[in-house]
């Protein structure tokens, strides 16, 4: 009886943890395939707090926003 019961906790378990992986990995490919920000969004964003946003300094940012993704 007790047999019974520990096997369904470890599926239960185990199966939780490969969809945490599966989820995990999708929304990564997602996220790098869809950016959640382009050049555009921070053009916007810059003109709407008062800054006229030149293409080196929107690089910069796109570049940083790169890097803390990886």
């Amino acid at each position: 009886m007790w047999m019974y019961i520990l096997v369904g906790v470890l599926s239960a378990v185990a199966g939780i943890a490969i969809g945490f992986f599966i989820a995990r990995k999708t929304m990564m490919s997602y996220l790098q395939k869809n950016p959640p920000i382009n050049e555009q969004m921070l053009r916007v964003m810059m003109a709407q707090m008062g800054q006229k946003p030149s293409q080196k300094k929107i690089n910069q940012m796109m570049k940083a926003m790169n890097n803390q993704m990886k």
